[in-house]
């Protein structure tokens, strides 16, 4: 019998891994902190639950949805423009919450935003060297499970998302004088996400660190020209490059030692084998 998989947090991502566990026979319980979406969690098979944490607590019916689920996949990330200086705490309420309820398992889907100034080609190995203060929280965020012996946790640092719908060209397009061309970029696209997050339950990787990020690497001044000119945007311009390459390589050590083989390459073509 499969397992109860409980995804915290049916946004972008939760909300596609949702609809392919359901797929491959998996009874899937789904948060959000939106009433009106408990509806259409519910039509697409998904058990529904209202939940909103806060750095001192809880709304709606987390210690219900906790009870029922055999793997957490804790799927909440920051707030961009506020909510980082509470991130951590309402994390750590959650962790607090799993404990109470003896969770095993868990996976946390984390950024590899944590990785901050870090120069060149960086591992699962590397020390994260975080910058914005939603990293730090981040990070500090993922040391609740990793470090908690009772839980069997496994942290998943995705590179910068896109998909069907969503892409960084977009509103990167007719952006001038832009300074960073000369770093590489950092992306995976979503069906390796989910493919990831899935092998995770089904092959049993727990207790590993996992950069997600799909093994291409161009510069950005030359990816996102191209992208643009492949959708027909104004095309984003950068600044002359200089000597000496930036930025960082993320790369999915961890993946390539268990096997793991991307789908989507991140600029269109072939996957590579």
């Amino acid at each position: 019998m499969n397992s109860k998989i409980g995804i915290l947090g049916c946004g972008w991502l939760g909300f596609a891994l949702a609809k392919k566990l359901i797929s491959q026979d998996y009874t899937v319980l789904g948060t959000t902190t939106t009433r009106a979406n408990l509806e259409i969690l519910k039509q697409e098979g998904i058990s529904p639950f209202y939940v909103e944490i806060f750095k001192d607590g809880a709304k709606g019916h987390l210690i219900d949805f906790l009870k029922e689920v055999d793997i957490l996949i804790v799927n909440i990330p920051p707030k961009r423009k506020s909510d980082t200086s509470d991130y951590f705490n309402k994390i750590d309420q959650l962790h607090e919450a799993c404990k109470i309820m003896h969770l095993e398992k868990v996976i946390f889907v984390s950024s590899t935003s944590v990785y901050g100034e870090l120069q060149g080609v960086v591992t699962e190995k590397s020390k994260p060297k975080p910058v914005s203060a939603s990293a730090k929280a981040v990070l500090k965020a993922e040391k609740l499970f990793t470090e908690d012996a009772s839980i069997s946790s496994t942290i998943v640092r995705f590179g910068g998302l896109i998909g069907p719908d969503r892409h960084p060209v977009t509103y990167l397009s007719g952006q001038q004088n832009l300074s960073n061309g000369d770093e590489p970029i950092n992306l995976i696209h979503l069906e390796d996400c989910l493919d990831i997050l899935i092998s995770i339950i089904t092959e049993n990787w727990w207790n590993k660190l996992i950069n997600g990020v799909y093994p291409l690497h161009p510069l950005k001044r030359d990816f996102y020209v191209q992208e643009a000119r492949k959708r027909g945007l104004t095309q984003p311009s950068y600044t002359k490059s200089y000597a000496g390459k930036s930025g960082k390589e993320v790369k999915a050590k961890t993946l390539q030692s268990l096997g793991f083989q991307f789908k989507k390459p991140i600029d269109g073509s072939e996957p590579q084998p």
